[in-house]
């Protein structure tokens, strides 16, 4: 018992330690915002909240800021959410249609295909941005929600799990659904959707916070504030309070921090809550 007991007392202290790690950066960051630029000029970070909390954090969602001033972090909080949400949502329905053609319509080339998709992995976004661009340029599609989203929907890891989770699903399924007369899309919607769903959501979770925290891509395909997301709105504050003459306000880049980082851990939150009960729901 005093060996079982010592054992979890030092799991839980390990546990604490690596916590705090995490916890304390963000909690200085979030103190310091609400703090003025003063203060956090004269006196560093701070670990406690000051009395500014309500104008900072107003200051940066709804007044116009960045280099031409005609765009605010509550317009690029929702241009993070289109491209997360737009991110997660296309890749989670590419990659399993894709992956129950390769597996249900079983013509030659599919196990061809399949790897051909898979060394994509190879290929990361740095690589094949020029062309993409040069793409996106000739079909008008720079500066658009869709040139943002479309050209990155497409997922060699989404495919490959769901691949491997269509093959392990009995052919007697699907025996059972051309008996009672379903098509194609009936059994991929009826049947694989809902024993799929657990897969899909945590596609989604992935897929959101890699499509949120996109930096490069956004960068490349948008020329005009009225796109920005909120981690190009931190490097605007940033860039922004170091070359100009007045003041730097620290805690309004501190701010735009927090709201970078608070979305996707609710998004998570929310969604590992359908996750857990997806693996636990019994009628599944």
């Amino acid at each position: 018992m005093k060996e079982i007991g010592f054992s979890s007392l030092r799991t839980h202290i390990i546990l604490i330690i690596f916590a705090l790690l995490f916890i304390v950066p963000v909690w200085t960051i979030l103190a310091s915002s609400t703090h003025t630029p003063v203060t956090i000029l004269r006196d560093g970070l701070q670990f406690w909240f000051g009395d500014n909390f309500i104008n900072t954090y107003k200051s940066i969602l709804f007044e116009h800021s960045g280099y031409t001033k005609n765009v605010t972090a509550f317009r690029m909080l929702i241009n993070s959410l289109i491209l997360g949400f737009g991110f997660a949502i296309g890749k989670v329905v590419i990659s399993s249609m894709a992956a129950y053609a390769i597996v249900y319509f079983r013509f030659k080339l599919a196990n061809f295909l399949f790897w051909l998709i898979f060394l994509t992995l190879l290929l990361p976004v740095e690589v094949r941005i020029v062309p993409s661009f040069e793409v996106l340029s000739k079909l008008n599609l720079l500066n658009s929600y869709t040139g943002l989203i479309v050209p990155l929907i497409a997922s060699a890891t989404g495919t490959f799990f769901f691949r491997q989770f269509y093959k392990s699903v009995p052919d007697e399924m699907l025996e059972a659904a051309k008996i009672d007369g379903a098509n194609s899309w009936q059994f991929f919607i009826d049947i694989l959707v809902p024993l799929s769903k657990t897969m899909m959501i945590a596609l989604f979770i992935v897929m959101f916070i890699v499509g949120w925290n996109q930096y490069l891509w956004p960068i490349m395909m948008t020329t005009k504030p009225e796109y920005s997301t909120l981690l190009l709105g931190i490097k605007e504050i940033y860039q922004s309070n170091f070359e100009g003459t007045y003041l730097p306000e620290f805690n309004k880049a501190f701010a735009m921090t927090i709201l970078a980082l608070i979305v996707p851990v609710v998004i998570v939150i929310i969604f590992q809550r359908w996750f857990i009960k997806g693996l636990v729901d019994s009628e599944k």
